[in-house]
């Protein structure tokens, strides 16, 4: 007689919410990656669209700056290397991908 009263006082059962199903569950999910695609991938891959543009377009005189931090002026341009001049008898060697920005021409040396 006890547990009658129990059951009595318990929550109605509820019936809603049930038609939805699996898809209700992954509609978080789904709302979770197209945050992060817009906020995080998208970005992303514009940076990396706009650096092999810049690599490319590289050419003779051209002020750069490494992804070492070597400011320097482009002296020759090969398929996947470029010579850059960082001193007035010095010159390096580097691998096109090292190159991280252009420096606009009123930079200081």
């Amino acid at each position: 007689m006890f547990f009658d009263i129990a059951y009595a006082m318990g929550p109605a059962p509820q019936g809603g919410g049930q038609g939805l199903g699996a898809l209700g569950s992954l509609i978080p999910l789904i709302l979770i990656f197209v945050i992060f695609y817009f906020l995080l991938i998208k970005p992303q891959q514009k940076r990396a669209k706009e650096h092999k543009r810049m690599i490319e377009n590289l050419k003779k005189g051209d002020k750069i700056i490494t992804s070492g931090g070597i400011y320097g002026v482009i002296e020759a341009v090969g398929t996947n290397t470029v010579t850059v001049k960082v001193g007035e008898n010095v010159k390096v060697k580097l691998g096109k991908a090292y190159i991280t920005a252009l420096r606009a021409s009123s930079d200081e040396e």
